[in-house]
């Protein structure tokens, strides 16, 4: 199955590529769900397995630090980052939910890479569940794309 790149027309393809992951463990049925999507659609559009570097990290909030060293390496054409925060009672959801999309961001600035947000934010279980397999595998083809748009300006 091809991939098109909608912006461009062009397919999606990433051979060659290097990819990095950082996976939150917090709510790991879902962050392992997440993975597996988006590792099986990396695949689909041509990124070897060897080419993709997978870390795990304690949550969300300690995504961002390492994709901030995987950036640094200066060696991946895009960075991918998978979590889910579930809101609960208090005020920590929207804390642990602004203060990760807004690092995650500030790395892919800072540093210049593409780093697809799969940090799921949701209401209740059933809402993640929902989302896992196709923010996964958004997350890839996100990461795909904005690897090969990004090249096209070096």
């Amino acid at each position: 199955m091809q991939h098109a790149n909608k912006g461009t027309g062009a397919p999606l393809d990433g051979k060659g590529l290097r990819i990095g992951i950082v996976q939150a463990r917090f709510n790991e049925d879902i962050t392992d769900a997440l993975a597996k999507a988006c590792r099986s659609e990396l695949a689909a559009l041509g990124v070897a397995d060897d080419d993709i570097d997978h870390f795990s990290v304690p949550g969300a909030l300690e995504v961002p630090v390492t994709l901030q060293a995987l950036a640094r390496r200066g060696h991946y054409h895009a960075l991918i980052a998978l979590g889910c925060i579930i809101r609960g009672e208090t005020y920590h959801f929207e804390l642990v939910a602004n203060e990760s999309g807004a690092s995650v961001s500030r790395v892919a600035l800072d540093h210049r890479i593409p780093i697809a947000n799969a940090i799921l934010t949701t209401e209740n279980l059933e809402q993640a569940i929902a989302r896992q397999t196709d923010k996964g595998r958004d997350a890839a083809r996100v990461a795909v794309e904005m690897a090969q748009l990004l090249a096209t300006f070096s």
